[in-house]
């Protein structure tokens, strides 16, 4: 466990193997390196995972793998791999477990008659896994930690005394029901949702809504929540919230028609865009665009309150986020091969743009849409905007910034914006570089409902979210 494994990841709790397919297919955004899914019957537990994105493995194979009469609660995961452990992806992928026989088919795992398996959503690290046996980890995965804390204390103790970042399920074949935790500060997402005459979890309410099924309410920061075979649910809390929940989410990894925490996230681009047109408005700006995919809803707010015409410009051929490649050779990959221009050169050389985008993290977007716009199109100038304020600076304490509660953007990871100043940002990615201001951002927030001490602004410079509440 001498490096925990960071990821972003999407869940669900299902009651058939369909929903639970369909589901995480419906959160693929939040992770596309492997999926998995545990189906847990009377006494057993049976788990599977593969490589790639969820429809790698086809439906009607899952059918004759998880038999339907021999399960009634399903688990569901997709993720994305970090710190470069893509050798490793199907040995880190969720579900998680403890026990059962192992038969390894080299693209996917089948994992029958599990103890225990799990799966999760956020961050845990290592120095509050300590009291964790290694000998017994064959991962350096925290939710496998999580696992055997279960085990052998519970989900109170969890709850009571394991700080982190963790929207987490957890099926256990000595119990009926699926136990779900939602830490304390709320993090990372997850919600309650109904289908079918039945309940489940999902990490998005868009997963529920797409399907066919419906949101029922945001699960409760510092409750535990259990989930029956009859698709009823009972719910404890153990703890009370702290909420703290990842701006991030909303500015970029969440679905655009996501609602969390009661915000709509299409709501809150919208007002960010809106801010960035009264703190930032160039006298030669003739168009106003956006990097694919996020940003779309902030650009044409930005054009409607500034009156500059709005076009697109770029095109991705798939929606796989460079963002979530575990290797900087695989992002940089993922964005040559994906980002591509419309035939607009013409109507862009000689001129001023405007990029919309929700963040720069590395610069690696940024510098592909740079060199689309000068080489390639011929622009004058491009301004390069972003909705989230500088990410991986050094604090006013001293401390590198990054994220330590579940976006692989760890603090000692090569930020664009560490130990640069504006210009020097600039001069890097060889065009101009403009970000909304810290105020603007959490005022933006705050008109919407969200009170900006309910929000984590470590990876911007912002306090630690759960130090002083443990």
């Amino acid at each position: 466990m001498s490096e925990q494994i960071r990821h972003n990841c999407g869940l669900c709790v299902t009651h058939t193997l369909h929903d639970a397919y369909s589901l995480i297919k419906s959160l693929q955004h939040r992770g596309r390196e492997a999926a998995g899914i545990a189906a847990v019957g009377d006494h057993r537990i049976d788990v599977i995972i593969w490589k790639g994105p969820v429809n790698r493995f086809d439906i009607t194979d899952l059918y004759k793998i998880f038999p339907s009469p021999n399960y009634h609660t399903y688990m569901g995961h997709v993720r994305y791999a970090t710190r470069g452990r893509k050798d490793e992806i199907l040995e880190d992928a969720h579900p998680h477990t403890i026990g059962g026989k192992r038969e390894d088919r080299g693209n996917h795992i089948l994992i029958k008659d599990c103890e225990l398996a799990g799966v999760h959503n956020g961050q845990v690290n290592e120095e509050y896994l300590l009291a964790v046996d290694k000998a017994l980890l064959k991962t350096g995965c925290d939710t496998e930690a999580l696992l055997h804390i279960f085990r052998e204390k519970g989900e109170f103790e969890i709850m009571k005394k394991i700080p982190g970042s963790y929207t987490m399920a957890i099926a256990d074949k000595r119990r009926k029901e699926i136990v779900v935790l939602r830490d304390r500060t709320g993090i990372k997402p997850g919600v309650l949702g109904w289908k079918d005459g039945k309940y489940g979890i999902a990490s998005e309410d868009i997963a529920f809504r797409k399907n066919g099924g419906s949101f029922v309410e945001d699960l409760e920061p510092g409750s535990i929540y259990y989930i029956s075979p009859e698709g009823e649910y009972r719910r404890n809390e153990v703890v009370k919230p702290a909420r703290t929940f990842c701006f991030f989410e909303w500015n970029y990894l969440a679905d655009v028609d996501s609602v969390l925490n009661d915000i709509s996230v299409r709501r809150v681009r919208t007002a960010l865009g809106e801010t960035l047109s009264e703190e930032f408005v160039p006298d030669d700006a003739e168009l106003i665009t956006f990097l694919p995919r996020s940003p779309e809803v902030a650009a044409r707010s930005y054009a409607n309150k500034t009156g500059i015409p709005f076009e697109p410009v770029f095109y991705k051929m798939r929606g796989e986020r460079a963002f979530q490649g575990s290797t900087r050779g695989e992002r940089k990959e993922s964005i040559d091969e994906n980002l591509h221009m419309l035939s607009v050169k013409e109507k862009l050389k000689g001129k001023c743009i405007i990029t919309i985008d929700d963040s720069i993290v590395r610069g690696n977007n940024s510098r592909r849409e740079r060199d689309l716009l000068y080489d390639e199109a011929g622009v004058n100038k491009g301004y390069h905007v972003n909705y989230s304020p500088p990410i991986g600076i050094v604090g006013e304490d001293g401390v590198p910034r990054g994220c330590l509660f579940g976006v692989d953007m760890p603090p000692d990871d090569d930020f664009i914006a560490r130990g640069r100043t504006l210009d020097e940002i600039g001069k890097e990615m060889k065009m101009p570089i403009v970000y909304i201001s810290m105020e603007g951002m959490l005022e933006a927030y705050e008109k919407l409902g969200m009170p900006r001490e309910h929000l984590c602004t470590y990876c911007i410079g912002g306090k630690h979210p759960f130090k002083v509440n443990f």
